[in-house]
């Protein structure tokens, strides 16, 4: 079962991006996402629950290390021994939180591809949250495509704590590997996946998959708001766009 948000190892809260041009960003993404007879999104971008579970802030001098893509926020056992790992598994620590103690609190990590990530610690379960079978307007799954699929299924093993499964590969697909990566054995977090033939013309970035009411006009409004629409997939319904500013992000149609 895909199911991102899990209070423990491996699951995912939100995701932040620094961006430049914050008000043309914020406008952007304020109209591709609202849209639907009842859009799941606010104009705030908290999702219809009133959730902080996206941040768009703007890209100030503190942030200019960060990369300009969308970094997703992975759970982890113990923050200060995963960013450890990340670096001696190739990776780089672009930033690292502490409390007045030197305790560690959260850490900013780029892979061994370049796909920027956050680590926290796990969060206490928000029970009202958890019990909803649907949670609308969130991060709906999450997604990597890079060079090296077995690579990059090592490096999140070790550093998030993750699990993984091999999927075999379909006569039409365009993959030549593909890994499901498991929070546990029922619960799915994301997907790591290794192109074959022709290939998608993104980077290797964590692509958020946001859910909208209604993707068509969702994806008619990110070519009117200047962003740009790399591929669309039939099954399951979604499309890769890319901002005005060029960052990566995958609409999907949702409830």
């Amino acid at each position: 079962m895909r199911k991102p948000f899990v209070y423990d190892v491996g699951g995912v809260l939100s995701a932040d991006i620094a961006v430049p041009e914050h008000e043309r960003e914020l406008a952007f993404y304020s109209k591709v996402l609202t849209t639907g007879a009842v859009p799941l999104w606010r104009d705030d971008l908290l999702n219809n629950l009133g959730s902080p579970v996206i941040g768009l802030g703007a890209r100030t001098p503190e942030y200019d290390t960060l990369p300009l893509q969308w970094f997703p926020h992975f759970q982890v056992a113990d923050v200060a021994a995963s960013a450890a790992r990340a670096v001696d598994l190739g990776g780089k620590e672009i930033m690292h939180g502490k409390d007045a103690h030197g305790e560690s609190l959260w850490a900013v990590i780029v892979d061994p591809d370049g796909a920027a990530f956050g680590i926290i610690p796990v969060v206490p379960c928000n029970f009202e949250s958890a019990q909803q079978d649907v949670r609308q307007g969130c991060i709906s799954w999450l997604s990597l495509i890079v060079p090296n699929a077995s690579a990059s299924r090592d490096f999140y093993q070790q550093v998030v704590g993750w699990k993984a499964k091999s999927l075999e590969k379909q006569k039409s697909d365009e993959l030549a590997m593909k890994f499901e990566m498991q929070i546990d054995n029922e619960t799915i977090a994301a997907e790591i996946v290794q192109c074959s033939g022709e290939q998608i013309n993104i980077p290797s970035v964590w692509l958020i998959h946001l859910p909208v009411g209604d993707l068509e006009e969702s994806v008619r409004r990110v070519n009117q708001g200047g962003g740009e629409v790399v591929k669309e997939f039939a099954e399951p319904k979604y499309a890769i766009v890319r901002d005005p500013v060029g960052v990566h992000l995958a609409l999907q149609a949702g409830k």
